[in-house]
C-alpha cells in the first residue's frame, strides 16, 4: 500500500497500490465533462477543448488526478487557480491543500488529442464522402485521454456530458440529450442527464453525421408498471444502404426481455443505443446507454449465418453487462473475469435461448473454446482470477483465459451447481451490490447461499488454477473384445506450479457405433469427475465402441486424447458424426492434437478435405476451413506443402460447383480460396473472379471476395500493371475503408524486396508519405508484409529485433502490440533441426538480453515464440510421419 503520493514520470502506467490508495482517500460525487468538437472535420486540427468539473471529498490534503493531454490551461481547486508548473506531471495532475471536512471542487480546462489509434477519442474521414466521424473507447483506461478523472473502477461516479460540435451532427453519450441549443456560427451544444455512479471507462461519446434508425423497448415489470427503453442503431451515413438497423433493434428488444427474466432487475441505464463505428479495435464495448460495436458487423458482402450469429452473440454479449459489469463492477482489474467471462456465458446462453440462432453452443465450442484451449498453453498462461499489478497488465488481460475459458468454467458451474442456483445467485449479487464493486469473494457468497454448496474448493481448483485439463478413456477387454473395465481420466501439469490438474467435472460420456457410415450414439452416462479418475460401468459388458467421447455435450472445459480407435474412426468417418455438438468437440481436440504435434498435419488436412463440407453449421464450417489453410502454411513439413496445397485448391474448387449457389458454404470456400491462392495455386479459380461476371463457378464476387482476389493475386506476384490499374480503378470506383485498405495490403504482398522494404518501414514508424497511419491501415500494411516467404522477408530480422523496444516505448499500447505483432517473423520453414531456427534463437536471445524490458512487451514476444515454436515442432512431427 502507497503510504505518502509518490510524483514520477512517465505515469501513465496506474499501479494497483496507487489506485487502491487513491480508492481508500477518495469519494468521488460527479464530474461535469464539456467537449468542443467543432473543428474535428478541420484535420489539421490536432486536439479539441476538454473541461472537466470533478465534485468529490477527500481523507487527505493531498492526490492526483488522470488526464493525457496536449495542453493544460488551467486548473481550478476549490475556486483557485494553481501553479500548473508544479502541478502537471506527464499524464496526472497532483494537487495539494484539498479540503478534508467539506467536498472538494476541481476544474481542468485544457486540450485533448484526437485519436488515430482507436484510444480515447478516435477521429475517422470518411473516404467515400469526406465526412468526419468520432466516437470515443476508453477500456482499460483512455478516459483519461478525453477528459480529467480518476481512472480506476473502483472510483464511481455520476458523470453529465455537455457536448458541442456542428449542427447536423448526431451527438450522444450515455444518457438521452436534456438539452439543445443551436448557436450562429453552425453549431449546436448539447446537454445529456447525469448518468448513474459508473467508472470511466465505460462512459461514452459519439460524434458525427451517424445514420440513425430508432425503436422502442417496452417492459412490463413484476410491480405492474411499464418500463420504457428508448432504442437507437447507428452506423455511418455512407453505409445506411447495407444497414439492417431494425434487425438490430429486434434483438435487442429481444435481448432486454430475456435478460430482464433472467436477473429479475430492470435494465437501469434509461436508453440503449448501439452504434457501429469504424476502426475500431475490438469486437465491441459495453458502455451502458451506448453500446459501441465494430462496423464489421455491418456487412457489405454476403454475410453467412455463422456471421450473423456472431453479431448476435456480441450484442447479447454487450447486453449481458448491463448487469455484469456496468451495475457491479470489479474493484480492480484482477477480477476482470467477473464481467467478461460472465458475459461470454450470458451472452451465449442468451444467444442460444432468445434469438433465433440453433447453434450458439456449437460455435462456442469451436470457436471460443479453441482460442482459450491456445491462450492457456501458452507460458503466459494465468489463472483466470489473474494478478494483475498494473495497467499495462490489465490492457493484455483481454484474452481467450479471462473471456472464453472463464465462459466454460461458468457452463461447468451452472452443471455443478444447477442452472436454478446460478440464476439465484446472480439476482441476489445485483440486488446486493447496485452501482458497487466487488471481487471474487463477493460472487462465491452469493452461489454457496443460493446452491448451498461450498465454494471454495471449487474456485480453488478453477479459478486460481492454469493450464487446460486432459480427459482419456482407458478399458480392458476379454477374449471376446467385450470391456471388463473402464475409466475415465483427467491428467495435465499447472504450467504455473507444477502441480497436477485435479478439477471437478459434471459431464457427459457417449459410445458411438459406425453403423452405414453413420456414427450413432449407442450409450452415454452423466459423470461427476471429482479425483484423478471416474469409473465408466455402462461401457462394461458391451464391445469396444467405434468412437468413446468424453464432454459428449461440451459440458466442461477439457481437451480430450483419444484412444487409438476412437482417433481413426474420427479421421475416417467425421462426416458420420451427425449431431453438431460433439462434432465441434471432436474437431476441436484433433486440432489441438496437430498444435501439440501428436497428431500430423497432413492427416488432419486429408479429413478436412474428406470430411469438412458435409459441415452444415456456417461457424463451424468457416472455422475448419481456417485451420486449413493454418495447416498447410504452418503446420504441415514444407516439403510436403505444395502438393497439398494443390490438393486442397483442387478439392475446394470442386466445392464450388456442388453448393449452391451463393449459399454460405460456397461463400466461405470461394474466400478460402483466394487465401491458399497467395502461394500461386488455383489461379483460374482468381482469374474467373476478377473477370467477366457471372463467372463459370457461378460464384456471386462481392466486395470481399473481390478485394481477397486481388490481394492473393499480389501476394502470387501475378500483378502485373495491367492487373494493379484496374485494381486502382476500383477502388476508385467505390472508395471505401475495406477497398482502400485491401491496396494497402496487396500492395504491400507482392513477392519484391523492394516493396517489403517500404511495407517494413511503413508499419515501423506507423506512417507513410501521406504522414500519420490510423490502427486499420498500418495492420493492413503489416498483413500484406507477412505474406512472403521465410526467406524474402529474413533480412528484417535483424532490424526487427533493434527495433521493437523504442516502438514500445514510443507508441501507444495499440500500435505498439499491432506493429510488433504484424513484422513478428513466425512464419518459418523448418530447415534442419528446430533449434538451428534462427527466428527461434533471435526469439529466446532477446528475451534473455533484454530481462528488464517491460512485462506487457515481453508478453507479447513470449506468446509469438511460442506459436512459433509450435509450428515448428509440428512441421518436424509432420515431417517424420510421412
Amino acid at each position: 500500500m502507497v503510504d505518502t503520493l509518490e510524483r514520477y514520470a512517465p505515469n501513465e502506467n496506474l499501479r494497483r497500490d496507487e489506485a487502491a490508495w487513491r480508492a481508500e482517500n477518495i469519494t468521488w460525487h460527479s464530474a461535469e465533462v464539456q467537449l468542443d468538437l467543432t473543428n474535428a472535420t478541420q484535420f489539421s486540427a490536432t486536439s479539441y477543448t476538454s473541461v472537466t468539473t470533478l465534485n468529490f471529498s477527500s481523507a487527505c490534503t493531498e492526490t492526483f488526478i488522470d488526464f493525457i493531454h496536449e495542453s493544460v490551461e488551467e486548473v481550478l481547486v476549490n475556486g483557485t487557480a494553481i501553479d500548473l508548473s508544479a502541478a502537471v506531471l506527464d499524464s496526472r495532475i497532483y494537487l495539494d491543500n484539498l479540503l478534508t471536512d467539506a467536498p472538494n471542487t476541481v476544474t481542468v480546462t485544457g486540450h485533448a488529442l484526437y485519436s488515430r489509434s482507436g484510444e480515447g477519442l478516435h477521429r475517422f474521414v470518411d473516404p467515400q464522402d469526406g465526412e468526419t466521424y468520432l466516437y470515443t473507447q476508453f477500456e482499460p483506461s483512455e478516459a483519461r485521454r478525453v477528459f480529467a478523472c480518476f481512472e480506476q473502477p473502483d472510483l464511481k461516479t455520476s458523470y453529465r456530458f455537455t457536448l458541442t460540435g456542428p449542427s447536423g451532427w448526431h451527438l450522444a453519450s450515455n444518457q438521452p440529450i436534456v438539452d439543445e441549443v443551436f448557436h450562429d456560427n453552425g453549431t449546436k451544444t448539447v446537454t445529456c442527464s447525469p448518468t448513474p455512479p459508473i467508472s470511466s471507462y465505460i462512459t461514452a461519446v459519439l460524434a458525427g453525421p451517424y445514420h440513425v434508425e430508432r425503436g422502442e423497448h417496452i417492459q412490463e415489470l413484476p410491480d405492474g408498471e411499464q418500463l420504457v427503453i428508448e432504442l437507437a442503431a447507428t452506423c455511418r451515413a455512407s453505409l445506411a444502404e447495407h444497414f439492417d438497423g431494425p434487425e438490430i433493434l429486434d434483438l435487442t428488444s429481444r435481448g432486454l426481455n430475456y435478460f430482464h427474466e433472467l436477473f429479475d432487475y430492470p435494465y437501469p441505464w434509461g436508453k440503449y443505443d448501439s452504434a457501429f463505428v469504424p476502426e475500431y479495435n475490438l469486437g465491441a464495448m459495453e458502455n451502458p446507454g451506448l453500446v459501441t460495436f465494430t462496423e464489421r458487423y455491418v456487412f457489405t458482402s454476403h454475410a453467412t449465418e455463422g456471421q450473423y450469429e456472431q453479431r448476435g452473440n456480441t450484442l447479447m454479449h454487450e447486453m449481458a453487462h448491463m448487469w455484469f459489469g456496468d451495475l457491479v463492477t470489479m474493484k480492480w482489474w484482477d477480477d476482470l473475469w467477473l464481467k467478461e467471462s460472465f458475459a461470454d456465458y450470458i451472452g451465449t446462453l442468451a444467444n442460444d435461448e432468445a434469438t433465433d440462432f440453433t447453434t450458439a453452443w456449437t460455435t462456442f465450442a469451436a470457436r471460443r473454446k479453441a482460442w482459450a484451449y491456445v491462450a492457456d498453453q501458452m507460458p503466459t498462461t494465468h489463472p483466470i482470477v489473474a494478478d494483475i499489478p498494473d495497467l499495462l497488465a490489465a490492457d493484455q488481460n483481454f484474452d481467450g483465459i479471462t473471456y472464453a475459458k472463464g465462459a466454460s468454467v461458468l457452463k461447468q458451474l451452472a452443471a455443478f451447481v444447477g442452472a436454478d442456483a446460478f440464476r439465484d445467485a446472480a439476482r441476489s449479487y445485483f440486488r446486493k451490490h447496485a452501482y458497487s464493486n466487488t471481487s471474487l469473494e463477493d460472487f462465491l457468497q452469493a452461489l454457496e447461499t443460493a446452491s448451498g454448496r461450498d465454494m471454495r474448493q471449487w474456485a480453488d481448483a478453477w479459478l486460481k488454477t492454469s493450464g487446460v485439463p486432459k480427459l482419456k478413456v482407458t478399458y480392458s477387454t476379454d477374449d471376446q473384445g467385450i470391456i471388463t473395465q473402464a475409466q475415465l481420466s483427467q491428467f495435465g501439469t499447472d504450467p504455473v506450479t507444477g502441480q497436477p490438474i485435479v478439477r471437478p467435472h459434471v459431464l457427459s460420456v457417449g459410445a458411438y457405433t459406425l453403423r452405414d457410415g453413420q456414427l450413432v450414439r449407442t450409450g452415454s452416462s452423466q459423470v461427476e469427475l471429482v479425483t484423478e479418475s471416474v469409473a465408466l460401468d455402462f461401457l462394461v459388458g458391451h464391445k469396444v465402441p467405434d468412437l468413446i467421447l468424453p464432454n459428449d455435450g461440451d459440458e466442461t472445459y477439457a481437451l480430450i486424447e483419444f484412444d487409438p480407435m476412437s482417433r481413426t474412426t474420427l479421421l475416417e468417418n467425421l462426416s458420420g458424426l451427425s449431431d453438431s455438438l460433439p462434432r465441434a468437440t471432436c474437431w476441436a481436440s484433433l486440432w489441438d492434437a496437430v498444435r501439440s504435434a501428436t497428431l500430423d498435419a497432413q492427416s488432419y488436412v486429408e479429413a478436412l478435405l474428406a470430411h469438412a463440407h458435409t459441415v452444415t453449421d456456417a461457424g463451424v464450417f468457416g472455422v475448419l476451413t481456417d485451420q486449413l489453410v493454418t495447416s498447410i502454411s504452418k503446420y504441415v513439413a514444407p516439403e510436403l506443402r505444395a502438393e497439398l496445397r494443390s490438393s486442397a485448391a483442387d478439392v475446394l474448387t470442386g466445392w464450388l460447383t456442388k453448393f449452391e449457389p451463393g449459399s454460405d458454404q460456397q461463400t466461405t470456400t470461394a474466400r478460402t480460396l483466394t487465401r491458399l491462392a497467395r502461394a500461386g495455386v488455383a489461379g483460374e479459380v482468381i482469374e474467373a473472379f476478377l473477370g467477366q461476371q457471372p463467372n463459370e463457378y457461378q460464384v456471386t464476387v462481392d466486395e470481399q471476395l473481390l478485394w481477397n482476389s486481388y490481394i492473393a493475386l499480389a501476394a502470387a506476384g501475378k500483378l502485373d500493371t495491367e492487373a494493379e490499374t484496374k485494381m486502382h480503378e476500383a477502388a476508385k470506383q467505390n472508395p471505401t475503408s475495406i477497398a482502400l485498405n485491401a491496396v494497402r495490403t496487396a500492395l504491400a504482398a507482392r513477392p519484391i524486396p523492394e516493396v517489403k522494404e517500404n511495407a517494413f518501414d511503413t508499419v515501423l514508424m506507423a506512417r507513410d508519405e501521406k504522414g500519420e497511419l490510423s490502427n486499420d491501415a498500418l495492420s493492413a500494411t503489416a498483413l500484406g508484409f507477412a505474406m512472403g516467404s521465410s526467406s524474402l522477408l529474413a533480412p528484417f530480422e535483424p532490424r526487427f529485433w533493434a527495433a521493437i523496444l523504442p516502438v514500445f516505448e514510443t507508441m501507444s499500447m495499440e500500435f505498439s502490440t499491432r506493429v510488433i505483432e504484424g513484422l513478428y517473423p513466425g512464419h518459418q520453414d523448418l530447415d534442419g533441426s528446430i533449434e538451428q531456427n534462427q527466428a527461434l534463437a533471435a526469439a529466446s536471445a532477446w528475451l534473455e538480453e533484454n530481462a528488464q524490458a517491460p512485462t506487457a512487451l515481453k508478453r507479447i514476444l513470449l506468446e509469438e515464440r511460442d506459436e512459433l515454436e509450435r509450428s515448428l515442432n509440428a512441421q518436424a512431427f509432420s515431417r517424420t510421419s510421412r
